[in-house]
């Protein structure tokens, strides 16, 4: 996919520290999450690793071929759904391609993916504090939901 001279594509393993950089800058501004590129370097290169089940995306300025965005997606089983549903996390998009349709591009990519493996619904999660963010997934139709999202580390 090409927009304005940006490419929306599968990310490969050479992309693992640009985006990993990207996700600790996103964390940065989320108070649930620390940013830590080791641990999230692991985790796409884990992702990656599971390309039945999971892919990961990234958005590429033609005229550099740098990463200047990102979203991954897994699968999960849902028996509200009764099959399978996707997970969205991890997008980002760099400051000076924001507001470009970038972003929209990407959650683009996640949801044909996720058609093509025959998904019913995506969801994902928003800090509940990042107004621009939740005004984004509003416009792009994702409804809101009265769940509360609870975690518990094992140790």
């Amino acid at each position: 996919m090409e927009l304005d001279g940006i490419g929306i594509r599968a990310a490969e393993a050479c992309d693992v520290p640009v985006l990993a950089a990207m996700i600790a800058e996103l964390f940065s501004i989320e108070e649930d999450f620390t940013p830590a590129p080791e641990k999230h370097e692991a985790g796409l290169r884990a992702l990656l690793a599971r390309a039945d089940e999971a892919a990961v995306f990234a958005a590429v300025d033609s005229a550099d071929g740098k990463a200047i965005g990102m979203v991954t997606v897994q699968l999960t089983v849902s028996t509200a759904e009764g099959g399978l549903s996707g997970l969205l996390e991890d997008l980002f998009v760099r400051g000076a391609y924001r507001r470009r349709g970038v972003a929209s591009a990407l959650v683009g990519a996640v949801e044909a993916w996720c058609a093509s493996k025959g998904v019913h619904r995506v969801q994902l999660l928003a800090d509940s504090t990042n107004v621009q963010a939740l005004r984004f997934y509003d416009a792009q139709g994702y409804g809101r939901t009265r769940l509360a999202c609870r975690r518990r580390f094992i140790e």
